[in-house]
């Protein structure tokens, strides 16, 4: 393509970008102001019935920017690296491996995944609605809260949802907590700051962000030399703060009152004991080694540990940076292959270690990613989606070519571990030629959704009325919980 046209695609994605946030700002602003969120009443809709919980914690394991399920739990047809191979022939840059599971495969890189299969149910057929012009904010948005943005409300994350119908498994314990994701000085922050929120919930269920999980344990401490006395003081005179801020005149008294109740949160969790679930150091240094890929690998540690703590969700992710880690525009194989090193262990050792600890049957573990990728395909079949790869060529002439560098919404994979569901169990498929589309049980968001809150004990239908009409745990109230992937 020429530089004109790469100018042409920039400015297209500019002027997207730029009218996305202009809506996300207005639905923000709408939440600051609204009251009290209402549960729909059975008077109002047939009488819901919550499903019975077959799991209390729910650990997302988030591999942003677009993990290629070709290149991970789904490979295809191998095309080693060859200079002059056309690109419509890289299915999978990375060749199949066996699993502790009879006739299933996955690809190489992720041999420590591969020997914990069996406590696994692998969904292939997961699928993404096609968004027009492909934004990673507004798919990620779309995926972590069931809503495609823009909508007129701040819709609450997945973890809030959680967090507000279930309430915390420890009152000290934070029941929304997000690992790994820095929200200021990256990329899009605006648009990850848009639903890593409660959204209309309020600030007490919102999320406790932690980027670096080796610093946790200095999030939950008082500054050093700070007596109990002098704590307590800093607390009364910032709750004057609060209350006296400018932006109160645009804020609800619910708003405000939940404003301050995850004020007398985080001050409970500051006095508690439960505060050394956040502290890595206290892990024998051998089983921090087990972990220690990055700071992934730390963040599946602090999961784990915060979950044995009564946690109720957390997310753990590679965070999302444009064009780094999962976000492979360019250099796609040498990319993925440093992503499974980072993932491989650290997920396979949260699995062990849960099952070791009495703890995965009653945690939900569930490591997906906002789309596929494919070499050619920029969306799925029918899209308009704009060509978003960095090298637009026919041929493999160098090695930053090889590799899945285009959007593919078609068909993923998402694998859920613990929680109910069936272990060693593969769900779906997809095509084993291009295109490589969902060809049986498609899961959708919604769907899927629906699933991992009916795993929680959380009715796909439950429902808040908020600016005088109801909005759902899934779109409308309509998602279906795939119930073939439970025992």
């Amino acid at each position: 393509m020429s530089e004109m046209n790469n100018d042409s695609t920039r400015q297209d994605r500019a002027t997207i970008r730029r009218d996305f946030l202009q809506q996300l700002s207005a639905a923000s602003a709408a939440a600051w102001m609204s009251g009290v969120p209402q549960l729909v009443s059975a008077s109002e809709e047939a009488a819901i019935q919550q499903p019975k919980p077959k799991a209390d914690a729910c650990i997302l394991l988030w591999l942003a920017g677009g993990m290629a399920a070709p290149e991970t739990f789904d490979p295809k047809k191998y095309a080693p690296f060859e200079k002059g191979i056309s690109v419509d022939s890289m299915l999978s840059t990375f060749p199949a491996i066996d699993t502790n599971v009879d006739g299933l495969k996955i690809c190489k890189g992720l041999e420590n995944i591969a020997q914990v299969m069996d406590r696994a149910t692998l969904i292939r057929s997961a699928v993404q609605p096609d968004l027009g012009s492909i934004l990673h904010s507004r798919h990620q948005y779309h995926w972590h809260t069931g809503y495609v943005p823009p909508q007129t409300v701040a819709c609450p994350h997945i973890g809030a949802w959680m967090a507000k119908v279930l309430g915390p498994n420890n009152p000290v314990m934070p029941p929304f907590i997000n690992i790994g994701q820095r929200l200021e000085g990256v990329g899009e922050k605006e648009e990850l700051k848009a639903f890593t929120t409660a959204g209309f919930f309020g600030s007490e269920f919102g999320p406790m962000n932690l980027p670096f999980p080796e610093e946790a344990a200095a999030a939950v401490r008082p500054p050093q030399g700070m007596n109990a006395e002098r704590f307590a003081n800093r607390d009364r005179l910032f709750r004057k703060l609060v209350d006296q801020t400018p932006q109160r005149d645009y804020m609800s008294d619910y708003q405000q009152e939940s404003m301050l109740r995850s004020l007398d949160n985080a001050y409970r969790l500051l006095s508690s004991k439960d505060r050394n679930a956040f502290d890595l150091s206290l892990e024998p240094q051998k089983v921090r080694e087990q972990y220690d890929t990055g700071r992934f690998g730390r963040g599946c540690l602090l999961a784990r540990r915060l979950v044995e703590s009564g946690a109720r969700f957390v997310e753990v992710t590679t965070e999302y940076v444009p064009f780094l880690h999962w976000d492979t525009h360019a250099n796609g194989h040498e990319t993925v292959a440093r992503m499974q090193q980072e993932i491989d262990r650290p997920i396979a050792q949260l699995v062990l270690d849960l099952e070791q600890r009495g703890l995965l049957d009653r945690t939900l573990v569930v490591v997906a990613s906002e789309f596929s990728r494919d070499a050619i395909m920029e969306g799925k079949p029918g899209s308009n989606a704009n060509d978003q790869t960095t090298f637009k060529v026919d041929n493999v002439t160098e090695m930053k070519h090889y590799g899945l560098h285009r959007h593919f919404t078609g068909g993923t994979s998402v694998v859920m571990f613990g929680g109910g569901v069936k272990r060693g169990f593969v769900y779906g498929e997809t095509a084993d030629e291009r295109p490589l589309i969902a060809t049986k049980n498609p899961v959708s968001v919604m769907d899927l959704h629906a699933t991992i809150m009916t795993a929680m004990g959380i009715s796909p239908r439950t429902g808040f009325h908020v600016e005088g009409r109801p909005f759902y745990v899934t779109q409308d109230g309509k998602g279906k919980p795939v119930t073939d992937l439970f025992t």
